[in-house]
């Protein structure tokens, strides 16, 4: 826990939580069956007062996936919220004294809620957006053989024929066969590609143009974000290539802006809503993009992303409909629609 001086009142507790997947998640560097998470509380004082005695309940909540990707650990980023000095903190402040990342994500989560909660408003009001709406998700297909994830793709287009579908790709020789399997299983489903960093610029080169050619919209992050020069110019028709690892915050679209068409916008990475939201508007300002994503997560750290809806066209927000079971509150599916969770804003 860290605590300012009686004059701020500012309280911030951090805690872990372990939350099973349906089946388990694979992507082409592993596979896991549980989502860690840092859940994250800021309040003022103690519950019932604030540093005047009046009456004052009201909480912050955040929540962030720390990922061994970026060098973070559930460990790591609860002592860096522990050893926080929030004298002074809000989320203006804040990117001063974290540096983007999970830790600074949940804490700027939490800081957005209460400053709305203690102002009486909605978190969409003040941050002066519109408010949240349903949106159609990405569904995620996890890493698996060629007929596996066609059976995945052939459950997923009886709700929604049209999708959209992400594909998890392993880097290996299947690739193609796995997306040849989705397409036909989903004929109509849009689709988008991810091999996370699995593949290589030439093999992009030499089997782009087949992803195109079945259909697929969008390939984000083929190749590792520190060996993308190759990307520079690149182009494939009909092909989209989305950074995803390459970009955390706006200092990053320098870079991306010659290499990727679009970018990945996660919270987690941005450390937060206040820097995403930024970052959003500076790459649509520079004519890229914008796709907002997510980890696997409950539907806490759902909740705040739908507030970057607006500024998107596509997106990814099925990490909480991956888990055996989500926090009360959370978003629902209707009509192939993700409805915003109401647990949070």
């Amino acid at each position: 826990m860290t605590e300012g001086p009686a004059s701020e009142g500012l309280v911030l507790e951090a805690r872990r939580e372990s939350w099973p997947i349906r089946g388990s998640f694979r992507i082409a560097r592993g596979s896991k069956e549980r989502a860690e998470v840092v859940v994250v509380t800021a309040r003022r004082g103690t519950p019932g007062s604030d540093t005047a005695g009046r009456s004052s309940d009201a909480v912050g909540r955040g929540e962030a996936v720390p990922y061994v990707r970026y060098g973070e650990s559930v460990d790591g980023v609860i002592a860096a919220i522990r050893g926080l000095d929030v004298r002074g903190l809000d989320r203006r402040s804040l990117g001063e004294r974290l540096p983007p990342g999970a830790a600074r994500a949940a804490v700027d989560c939490a800081l957005l809620e209460l400053e709305a909660r203690e102002a009486g408003k909605n978190a969409w009001e003040v941050l002066g957006v519109p408010p949240p709406r349903p949106v159609a998700t990405m569904r995620t297909i996890s890493v698996d053989s060629p007929e596996e994830v066609g059976r995945a793709a052939l459950a997923l287009a009886a709700d929604l024929p049209e999708g959209p579908l992400k594909l998890k790709l392993a880097g290996d020789a299947l690739d193609l066969d796995r997306v040849a399997a989705v397409r036909r299983a989903a004929p109509s489903a849009w689709l988008l590609v991810d091999p996370n960093e699995a593949w290589t610029v030439d093999r992009l080169r030499r089997d782009g143009p087949a992803l195109a050619a079945l259909g697929v919209s969008m390939i984000e992050q083929p190749v590792p974000a520190a060996a993308d020069d190759g990307l520079r110019g690149l182009t494939i028709p009909g092909l989209t290539i989305v950074a995803d690892e390459a970009v955390h915050t706006r200092a990053d679209l320098d870079r991306c802006a010659d290499r990727y068409g679009a970018i990945n916008v996660k919270i987690d990475k941005a450390g937060g809503v206040t820097e995403a939201l930024a970052l959003c508007r500076e790459a649509r300002e520079r004519g890229l993009g914008v796709m907002v994503g997510c980890m696997v997560c409950t539907s806490l750290a759902i909740a705040p992303a739908f507030l970057l809806t607006g500024e998107a066209e596509v997106f990814d927000l099925d990490g909480a409909l991956l888990l055996e079971e989500d926090r009360p509150g959370g978003g629902i599916v209707r009509g192939g629609l993700l409805g915003p969770p109401t647990l949070w804003g």
